[in-house]
C-alpha cells in the first residue's frame, strides 16, 4: 500500500549537511509551502512551543540499512533497534522535533534547535498543549542521557 504526504512548508536555515550536535545554535525559519495559505498559521501566536513533522530527504532509507545499531556508532553504548533511537536514517525518514517559536510573520515563523537542514521539506506543524505532553517522570536509557549531552 501506499500512502502519499506533501510539503506544507520548508525549513530555511544555515545548516547544509546533517551534523549531529549543537542544535541550539542553528535558528531556522519555516516558510510556508507557496499552496498553503497564509491563515494556516492563525492562532499559532497563542502558543509557545510546536512540533514539526519533516521529512529527510537527506537521510538514508532503513531498510536497506540495518534495523539495529550501536547509536552514532559507538560501540560503549548498547546496539538496540531503529525504534530505540531518534536517528534520522528511519525506516520512512520521517522526523519530529519540539522547537520553541521565536516569531511569527505572515507566512513564517522562526525557531531554535530544529534538527532539519535547509530546504527540508516539513509534512505538519502541531502545538504543543499541556496535556499534550509527557505526564509523570520519563524513564529514558542511561546511554541516551550521554548522547543528548551536545544535541542541543
Amino acid at each position: 500500500m501506499n500512502y502519499s504526504v506533501r510539503a506544507i512548508a520548508y525549513i530555511r536555515n544555515e545548516r547544509s549537511e546533517a551534523l549531529d550536535d549543537n542544535w541550539d545554535d542553528v535558528t531556522s525559519t519555516v516558510e510556508l509551502a507557496q499552496d498553503v495559505p497564509s491563515e494556516a498559521l492563525l492562532g499559532l501566536a497563542e502558543f509557545s512551543h510546536v512540533e514539526i513533522v519533516f521529512f529527510a530527504d537527506w537521510a538514508q532509507d532503513v531498510p536497506p540499512g540495518p534495523w539495529h545499531r550501536h547509536p552514532r556508532g559507538n560501540e560503549d553504548w548498547p546496539d538496540v533497534g531503529v525504534f530505540a533511537q531518534r536517528n534520522k536514517d528511519r525506516p520512512n525518514r520521517i522526523l519530529l522535533t519540539t522547537v520553541a517559536i521565536d516569531s511569527i510573520a505572515d507566512r513564517s515563523f522562526i525557531v531554535r534547535g530544529l534538527d532539519g537542514i535547509d530546504g527540508t521539506p516539513v509534512l505538519d506543524i502541531k502545538p504543543v498543549f499541556k496535556w499534550s505532553v509527557p505526564r509523570g517522570e520519563l524513564r529514558v536509557a542511561p546511554w541516551s542521557e550521554a548522547l543528548g549531552e551536545s544535541y542541543f
